[in-house]
């Protein structure tokens, strides 16, 4: 099981933001159009989305809805047709520049000749960041420990399993200490137990670190158990239609998936769903 090791001392958690606290991501009328063959198409349109400081959300929808999309804008990696977007009151270009954007994609995409640690430590040694390698190193085996796999660092990928492979690649993503997380269905290829077990991790590293995470997932029960509010897109073109709080006890363990109101925000977001899939909300 992937959890955390304990350390010398923990400082206390911060207090939860007030909602009079701006929003650490903020997007305002954010529409994408895509052109193909001299065709324009709209993917996203006049999305509003604020996500606090320290808070995790996750965002579901039917599959090409835009929800890797809107990730992509929240990145930096792709400009919006109309609209703004913000990631600690910067263009997310430039947060992005400045080491504040975490990613973690489906696919670990780790070098295959390169062990654990120093894929971990990649992205210290890259991009104008000229970390001396003893240092980087250091940090990379920190970020290995937070996930688990210090027993791991010298293996090479092709040694580890799926979800050893994904652990490097949240460690590798954390080691640049980013403020913000955004992770694109980073346990879809994985099996159901190794996924749930990725989940609880997940969720014990935000707990400890209070990074902002957002969360793109095809994974209800995912969504509800790790996230604090979880946005729901619809197609035609993709539109969040509901934020929905997840009104479950800060600290969430197997016992959680028994709770009343578990079953209650999972059924909400099935019926969501389902009227996403059949354009209910156009």
């Amino acid at each position: 099981m992937l959890s955390i090791a304990p350390a010398p001392s923990v400082a206390e958690p911060e207090p939860p933001p007030s909602a009079a606290a701006p929003a650490h991501i903020a997007g305002r009328g954010i529409s994408v159009d895509f052109a193909h063959d001299g065709v324009v198409q709209r993917v996203l349109s006049g999305i509003d989305i604020d996500v606090a400081r320290g808070s995790f959300v996750s965002l579901i929808g039917p599959s090409g809805c835009g929800k890797s999309t809107l990730l992509k804008v929240m990145a930096g990696l792709l400009a919006p047709s109309e609209g703004t977007m913000t990631v600690g009151g910067l263009p997310p270009g430039e947060a992005a520049k400045r080491h504040m954007i975490g990613l973690v994609f489906q696919e670990a995409t780790l070098l295959p000749w390169k062990t654990a640690l120093e894929n971990a430590a990649f992205l210290l040694t890259v991009g104008g960041r000229a970390t001396p390698k003893d240092v980087a190193l250091d940090k990379a085996n920190e970020m290995l420990r937070l996930v688990k796999l210090e027993g791991a660092a010298r293996k090479l990928p092709s040694q580890l399993s799926g979800g050893m492979r994904q652990r490097v690649a949240i460690a590798r993503a954390l080691a640049l200490d980013p403020e913000v997380l955004l992770m694109d269905e980073p346990f879809g290829a994985l099996d159901a137990i190794t996924r749930e077990e990725m989940s609880r991790g997940l969720l014990e590293i935000w707990e400890r670190t209070g990074k902002t995470i957002v969360l793109v997932t095809h994974s209800i029960d995912e969504a509800v158990f790790l996230s604090r509010d979880v946005h729901v897109m619809a197609t035609g073109p993709a539109r969040i239609i509901e934020t929905l709080p997840i009104d479950l006890p800060p600290h969430r363990d197997e016992e959680t998936f028994n709770l009343p109101a578990f079953g209650e925000a999972e059924a909400h977001l099935r019926r969501l769903l389902i009227q996403g899939h059949a354009g209910e909300h156009r």
